[in-house]
C-alpha cells in the first residue's frame, strides 16, 4: 500500500490520487521506483526519529496540572537550586521525558 503521507511530505504540493497500491501524479511527473523507495524510507526514518514527540506528548501532565505543581514548588519554598529536582513538577516531567527518550542525533 503506498503511503500518501511520505509522498505529500517528501514532494509537498504533489498533486496525486491513490487507489489501492495505484498513484497517479497529476502535478509532476512520476518519480522512478527507487526515488519512490527512497522517499518512503526516509519518511519512515523522519516518523521513527520523532516519535518520542508525540509519546511524550500524550505522557505528560496536563498544562494546568503542571502550573499546579509549579506554584506548589514555589509556594512551599522549594524552588531554589537545591531543592527543584525533589519537587513534583521536576520529577514527573522528567520521568516522561526518561521513558520516552529522545533518539541520538534527533
Amino acid at each position: 500500500m503506498i503511503d500518501i503521507k511520505a509522498i505529500l511530505h517528501t514532494w509537498p504540493g504533489a498533486e496525486v490520487s491513490v487507489y489501492g497500491d495505484e498513484v497517479t501524479w497529476h502535478s509532476m511527473s512520476a518519480p522512478s521506483d527507487a526515488d519512490l523507495q527512497s522517499a518512503l524510507d526516509t519518511y519512515a526514518a523522519h516518523v521513527t526519529a520523532t516519535a518520542y514527540k508525540d509519546d511524550r506528548k500524550s505522557s505528560y501532565p496536563t498544562i494546568g496540572d503542571q502550573l499546579d505543581m509549579l506554584w506548589h514548588a514555589i509556594d512551599t519554598g522549594n524552588w531554589t537550586a537545591a531543592k527543584v529536582k525533589t519537587t513534583d513538577f521536576y520529577t514527573e516531567l522528567k520521568a516522561v521525558k526518561a521513558d520516552n527518550p529522545k533518539p541520538e542525533g534527533a
